[in-house]
């Protein structure tokens, strides 16, 4: 799950939603209410993530290293979604701030109607070739069987995706990120009882093992995407989606997937490289290979923030911009960086605190255990550094300027992190180490960022 949630009474527009931009005055009140629905949203997910993989962990590491892979490449083929959904943002907040919602509507039905048909085109190559897919891991035996099953299951629900990301997206651009947050809350509910029926044969039900929390994944999917469409087809929603004309409109669809395709791009290429990056780690074995894909879900917690903060940045980013007003729209930007920095900082810390307690929570076994928490550890101390990689890429996206984050974000990771970890496998050093290249990874990627947003390029990129 992920574009979601909050306790729900409300569908009007809440007040943080304005068109036009709020008063300078209350820049951090209106980051916080526009990151904290995001932060929340994101929690349950997490959330979700952490139970369903404690549930999976119960089955052995196997199980985990076959659901661990299977979501490397979901984060690979997604990528033609994240550019439609980077473009709607952007788009959108440049119609709120302009005070023009007709334009802000018309970017929501379009991002739905392109959602789809993307997502449908990603969903069947991938039904298809799960299993090559998979063998690029070298792995085999029970984690390549299970996870090409589980993969195949979870692409069933990717239509689901591109609808429930694509409204999410709209929501947040317009400033409402509440009704994201509701939706996730009663979805994740349901999708952590469906994950325990399904996986362990609860109330009634067979147990599927690794296949039962794909199944759980698709259902709950597909309830989202209904509760999706139902709130963005009420009359007084922050934005209302207009059912006649349902036609694809080729004009539109190149502005979003112009401001778009780099984020897509991005995502692919560091997918394509985290799959060279997880074989590396997989040649140490299956314990090695378990306390990575452990250890990122554990160490989710922390990244909360950076995805709330950059949502803010983006939207009020792209919303000054809009109505013309540059020193808003930079304002907006230092604030949510910031406010990240301070945030992620001290959620590394407590999570480095207890990372023995927390990892074994997930797997007893002590070889397993020790790997994760020299993990968490490495993932601790990058927090600074992620938090302002991740909301400077929200406050240039939400301008427009997506191709500047790709090519930090490349030469990060491709010029320190993998080349690092050839060398440290090269050389048979342990993979500990291999840890740690990331710190040198988000430091290049922070620093380029930093130096990009500073200069003021990002204000004079047309959409």
């Amino acid at each position: 799950m992920s574009e979601f949630a909050e306790n729900a009474p409300e569908l009007a527009p809440p007040s943080s939603v304005v068109f036009g931009l709020p008063p300078p005055g209350r820049m951090r009140s209106e980051i916080w209410a526009l990151s904290w629905p995001v932060i929340l949203s994101f929690s349950l997910d997490s959330i979700i993530g952490l139970v369903s993989i404690l549930m999976v962990g119960r089955l052995g590491a196997d199980a985990v290293g076959a659901v661990g892979l299977a979501t490397q490449v979901l984060g690979a083929v997604r990528a033609g979604i994240a550019a439609i959904g980077t473009g709607t943002v952007a788009l959108v907040a440049r119609g709120i701030g302009a005070r023009d919602r007709d334009h802000a509507e018309e970017v929501l039905k379009q991002s739905l109607i392109w959602g789809v048909l993307v997502s449908i085109a990603i969903a069947i190559p991938v039904i298809l070739f799960a299993s090559q897919m998979l063998a690029l891991f070298r792995v085999t035996g029970p984690v390549a069987v299970m996870g090409a099953r589980y993969l195949r299951i979870t692409m069933l629900s990717e239509p689901m995706l591109g609808l429930v990301v694509m409204c999410a997206a709209s929501q947040r651009g317009a400033g409402d990120t509440r009704t994201p947050l509701w939706i996730g809350a009663v979805v994740d509910i349901f999708a952590i009882i469906a994950n325990y029926a399904l996986i362990f044969g609860k109330f009634g039900f067979p147990a599927y093992g690794v296949d039962g929390s794909a199944y759980a994944t698709l259902i709950a999917l597909t309830l989202a995407a209904g509760l999706f469409v139902w709130s963005v087809s009420l009359k007084d929603a922050v934005l209302t989606l207009h059912w006649r004309r349902m036609l694809p409109d080729m004009s539109l669809a190149r502005r979003i997937l112009k401001i778009g395709y780099p984020a897509s791009i991005e995502q692919l290429v560091i997918q394509f490289g985290f799959f060279a990056y997880v074989a590396f780690v997989a040649s140490y074995g299956e314990k090695a290979m378990a306390a990575y894909f452990i250890g990122v879900r554990i160490l989710a917690l922390s990244f909360l923030p950076g995805f709330g903060f950059s949502a803010a940045a983006a939207t009020l980013v792209g919303q000054g911009l809009g109505a013309g007003d540059r020193h808003f729209a930079r304002q907006a930007g230092l604030q949510s960086t910031f406010m990240a920095v301070v945030m992620m900082s001290v959620l590394g810390v407590i999570v480095i605190v207890f990372s023995r307690e927390i990892a074994q929570l997930f797997i007893k076994d002590p070889g397993v255990i020790a790997l994760t928490i020299t993990f968490i550890f490495a993932l601790g101390a990058a927090q600074p550094l992620m938090a302002l990689d991740w909301t400077l890429t929200g406050a240039l996206r939400g301008a427009g300027d997506s191709q500047f984050p790709l090519f930090a974000s490349v030469a990060g990771f491709y010029g320190l992190r993998l080349a690092l970890t050839m060398i440290i496998v090269h050389y048979h050093g342990p993979v500990s180490w291999i840890w740690w290249s990331l710190l040198a990874d988000y430091l290049v990627r922070s620093s380029l960022k930093w130096v990009r947003f500073n200069s003021g390029r990002w204000a004079e990129v047309e959409v």
